[in-house]
């Protein structure tokens, strides 16, 4: 069995979510909503996965209080509690996040993110691999602009899961081709 936990900002536990509703088999409007074609991913046997929690973490507050985060870096500007960065913050924060909650869950893959201003920070940890990477959409918090904010969302949750899918099926060549992704081997 493989567990699975996530510390979610900007991608509102979605990511955790859709990793349970395939890990479970649940199909319909209970199902996977952002994973399509499986096939394309390789064969992995999905039953073999668990989400261990799926954490929605928005604030500063929950990521040392829940987290147990001691000296998270300082936000650049916080709008109700809520932690915003730059992008090079978000990056850093994102992986302070998966760490956190994979050493709490004692996970075997762990995935963190934010996002206030930027394209916001991804990172997935696993017992061998931390990969870095940002959505593709740029959008700011403090603007306060839905659209942008849902397109950078939804892309972000996307890519998180995709990445997540090629780490299951060992397809870490794919991985490398992909634009604006770090893999630091551990």
């Amino acid at each position: 069995m493989i567990k699975i936990a996530t510390a979610e900002c900007f991608t509102h536990g979605k990511i955790g979510r859709e990793l349970h509703a395939l890990a479970q088999n649940y199909e319909g409007s209970f199902g996977c909503e952002y994973i399509e074609n499986l096939n394309d991913y390789g064969d992995f046997d999905y039953s073999e996965l668990s989400v261990t929690c799926s954490l929605f973490i928005p604030t500063i507050e929950a990521v040392v209080k829940i987290l147990n985060v001691k000296n998270p870096p300082k936000p650049d500007k916080l709008i109700k509690g809520i932690k915003v960065y730059d992008e090079k913050g978000d990056r850093k924060v994102s992986r302070i996040m998966a760490q956190a909650v994979k050493d709490l869950s004692e996970c075997d893959i762990a995935i963190g993110t934010t996002a206030g201003v930027g394209r916001g920070g991804i990172c997935i940890i696993t017992d061998k691999y931390e990969i870095l990477t940002t959505s593709d959409v740029y959008a700011d918090l403090c603007e306060n602009n839905s659209e942008e904010l849902f397109q950078r969302s939804e892309n972000g949750i996307k890519k998180a899961l995709e990445i997540t899918l090629l780490i299951l099926n060992d397809r870490f060549d794919e991985l490398e081709d992909l634009e604006n992704v770090e893999i630091k081997r551990l």
